[in-house]
């Protein structure tokens, strides 16, 4: 048996990210979202290959879990656009922390669950693992950042008692 997955991010991929954050706050009351705009990850591969990948994330939390929004910005062939054509709005992942990044590779590699992209953020090691065949959708793993952790613990706390104010925080 591998192990219990303590998935804590769900995602959707948008056309316009300044647009749906606010229909999350008003359908889910989830808020504040924090904004990152024009992220580029670090040594993006994509299905084996060096890739270019640039995107607006935004996340906010909904309880326990956290719900990112992903805009794709490149052009160039990439994950979101593996499950998600441009100009649509759909689920594409879900994401969890690993103690052991490289066990992760192994354990997907088993089930042929092929990896279709990493990057990393500094020291941090990500994957996204196509799933969609055994779960319907994206499966992404990232590996354990204190960093990372921190602001998503920030994300987590703002949330706590939100009373609608400053809706959008830029990161």
């Amino acid at each position: 048996m591998f192990g219990y997955k303590n998935v804590f991010q769900i995602c959707f991929v948008v056309p316009d990210i300044t647009a749906a954050m606010p229909e999350w706050q008003k359908s889910m009351g989830c808020g504040p979202f924090y904004m990152m705009e024009g992220v580029e990850p670090q040594n993006p591969r994509y299905r084996g290959a060096p890739a270019f990948l640039k995107m607006h994330a935004a996340m906010a939390q909904a309880g326990d879990l956290q719900i990112e929004l992903i805009q794709p910005l490149s052009a160039e062939p990439n994950v979101y656009r593996d499950s998600v054509p441009a100009g649509a709005t759909a689920f594409h992942h879900v994401a969890y922390w690993s103690d052991d990044y490289d066990a992760e590779l192994r354990h997907f590699a088993a089930i042929d669950a092929a990896v279709v992209s990493e990057a990393s953020y500094g020291a941090m090691r990500l994957g996204y693992f196509d799933t969609r065949a055994r779960i319907g959708c994206m499966t992404e793993v990232l590996e354990h950042n204190e960093d990372v952790k921190a602001l998503f613990e920030q994300i987590r706390v703002a949330a706590i008692d939100w009373d609608g104010s400053d809706p959008v925080r830029k990161v």
